[in-house]
């Protein structure tokens, strides 16, 4: 088996965008790290990074590279330099020459990913937003062989209408809740449901189709998407280039409490200028105090007055003077609130985006994070 080692590959191209701090290294950073199996392009980033979601700046990336990132496989060795006075990471790699038959699978499979493939998998082709009435004129499922009403893996059932040239490989939803903004409440759109994947037995009207998955029970009227073809996984984690505000508007399967790992919806999306990488911060909203109790809510204003008689005329005393009263104009006064500053309390992940939603990991919280708290440009 031949070794060839590749001189070291420096991604020098100029950021095409400005950054506004420096960087800090972790306190002991390895001056290199052998890549291995397992590994994640932001564990990676944290060996050397306090912000992981900083590695494109250390790295010399440009726009186009951190769209098309160049892969980094088990093996690679990742140099830190700082002889420059600012740290820059550098690629040595090795390349290792193998027999056709000793190769179990191509080495682009063995890219390292860069978060861990198992927790945002399944959300890169599962979760689907769709716009208003954007189900209706996708196949349904219209009934099943042998009377089914349930219908659930390896069941035959039959769908509307699918032609070939359509598609032989379809997921199975069903509308779910509308994902509405905080802010504007204006809908977003609708968060459809996945109920499994279906493979086409018969083009037709109607067509046969077999449900090769379900995650839970099917039925009559669910709907038929075509399977998306395979998504981006191996974008770099970086600042977005401009200023993004939002907020987190549902968490995956409604969990209360958010911690690492989560999957959240955020009410941006690509309209906005998000796009698969952009690492925002969450902030927890600064509470609002109500004012101390020693502050008073309503003042008086005082005034004085002419007394008068029941017919209007001015009253006067037995002297002839003329009777006046004081009194208070009683005038509300909204106390001052004190509303304490947002925290940041962490960071997260866009990984999927749609026109006015995204989908972002959670990747690190120093507590809970929870629906309704702010994630912005970091």
């Amino acid at each position: 088996m031949n070794r060839h080692i590749i001189a070291l590959l420096l991604l020098c191209c100029p950021a095409s965008f400005a950054w506004a701090q420096d960087i800090q290294l972790q306190d002991n950073p390895p001056s290199r790290y052998t890549v291995v199996k397992g590994d994640t392009l932001w564990g990676i980033s944290g060996k050397f990074l306090k912000d992981p979601w900083r590695w494109p700046q250390v790295w010399k990336m440009n726009r186009q590279q951190i769209k098309n990132p160049n892969l980094i496989y088990p093996g690679d060795v990742v140099v830190l330099d700082t002889s420059s006075g600012k740290p820059e990471l550098r690629l040595l790699r090795e390349t290792v020459v193998m027999e056709p038959d000793v190769r179990v699978e191509p080495l682009q499979k063995q890219a390292i990913p860069t978060i861990e493939p198992s927790v945002i998998g399944p959300f890169l082709s599962q979760p689907l937003v769709v716009e208003e009435n954007g189900l209706t004129t996708v196949p349904k499922i219209i009934g099943a062989q042998e009377g089914h009403v349930v219908l659930g893996t390896g069941i035959k059932v039959y769908a509307d209408k699918i032609m070939e040239g359509d598609g032989r490989n379809w997921q199975i939803y069903r509308a779910g809740r509308p994902l509405i903004d905080p802010d504007t409440q204006e809908k977003l759109g609708t968060e459809a449901v996945y109920l499994g994947e279906a493979r086409v037995l018969k083009y037709g009207e109607p067509a046969t189709i077999e449900i090769k998955k379900a995650i839970t029970d099917i039925y009559q009227e669910d709907k038929l998407v075509k399977s998306p073809d395979v998504l981006m996984n191996s974008f770099v984690p970086h600042a977005p280039d401009d200023a993004i505000s939002g907020s987190i508007i549902s968490g995956y399967n409604d969990v209360a409490e958010l911690g690492p790992n989560s999957i959240v919806t955020l009410n941006r999306g690509s309209v906005d200028g998000l796009e698969a990488g952009h690492v925002l911060a969450i902030y927890e909203k600064g509470k609002t105090l109500p004012p101390p109790k020693n502050v008073p809510t309503v003042t008086k204003e005082s005034y004085i007055g002419l007394e008068r008689n029941e017919d209007g005329s001015i009253k006067r005393d037995e002297n002839g003077k003329v009777q006046v009263r004081v009194g208070h104009h009683a005038s509300s006064e909204e106390a001052k609130l004190l509303k304490l500053p947002d925290e940041r309390i962490g960071l997260l992940m866009v990984f999927r985006t749609f026109e006015h939603v995204s989908y972002g990991l959670i990747v690190e919280v120093t507590r809970a994070a929870h629906v309704l708290d702010i994630v912005t440009t970091p």
